[in-house]
């Protein structure tokens, strides 16, 4: 019968599977910025279309199946259209027109807008969510202090309070059994999320500045003694591998701009 480290393992394996396995944190950064970019200097739907289809394409790719990528961004299908939609009743009139009442006027040019807000909502979050998954905060801490260059006290701090925002759910349940236990009940909903969104607030306060004293205390961002530089436990480099994600990254995402001016369908700022 497999035991507890054979099964951490293996959960290590399958978050690592694909083709950003063992990559740099900073390479996820890096292909986060020049995919998104592009798309908002221009509101198009080629573009938006293009680079959306890259990412359903080469999700998997990187180890996030389409279920996972329905599961993880279930809430921008719902936002989307949402967007879209306040696009076509009150977008730049033009064009043919189909419908008017006081402020809403629905043409050619607002349904234009409407269908590529919709996508571009879509081609900028989905590609967060397949490169901002499975980055470690600890890892990424690292590479930020060392190749960065970026204060080491900061960089702590930040990656500190990354971890700490994990137990807000644990600390929501605690809480809510806390108060049911003593009998207290709050009128209304808006009632009971101010009291404890109050609460919580307290306890992440109370739980930074133990965990600033300790870290204080066992001395996070100090000099050595003696001067010198200081030692890290891993070592954080971009190896060739990451050189080359980000040179591909960067030719892919220029697909979808130089797909939109070939079609003549680039619209800087929508204008």
């Amino acid at each position: 019968m497999p035991n507890t480290s054979e099964y951490l393992v293996a959960a290590q394996d399958t978050r690592q599977a694909g083709l950003l396995s063992s990559v740099n944190p900073l390479t996820r950064i890096f292909l986060m910025f020049v995919w998104v970019t592009p798309l908002l200097l221009s509101v198009d739907w080629v573009s938006a279309a293009a680079s959306l289809g890259m990412t359903l394409l080469f999700a998997p790719l990187c180890g996030v199946s389409w279920l996972r990528l329905l599961k993880a961004g279930w809430f921008l299908f719902l936002i989307a259209p949402i967007s879209g939609i306040s696009m076509l009743l009150y977008g730049t009139p033009g064009g043919r027109e189909y419908a008017s009442w006081w402020l809403i006027t629905v043409t050619d040019n607002s349904i234009e807008l409407a269908i590529a807000i919709t996508l571009r909502v879509l081609a900028v979050a989905l590609p967060m969510v397949v490169l901002a998954r499975d980055i470690d905060p600890t890892e990424l801490g690292d590479a930020l202090s060392q190749i960065l260059k970026l204060p080491s006290r900061f960089v702590i701090g930040a990656v500190a309070g990354v971890r700490m925002m994990t137990l807000f759910k644990s600390d929501w349940q605690y809480l809510a059994m806390a108060r049911r236990a003593r009998g207290l009940t709050d009128e209304g909903r808006i009632k009971h999320l101010i009291t404890m969104s109050f609460g919580l607030l307290v306890l992440a306060l109370r739980r930074g500045g133990k965990l600033a004293t300790a870290m204080e205390a066992r001395g996070f961002g100090r000099t050595p003694p003696g001067g010198g530089q200081r030692t890290w436990a891993r070592e954080s480099c971009a190896s060739s591998k990451d050189w080359l994600i980000m040179l591909a990254g960067s030719l892919l995402a220029a697909v979808p701009v130089v797909a939109s001016v070939v079609t003549d369908s680039w619209r800087f700022f929508g204008l």
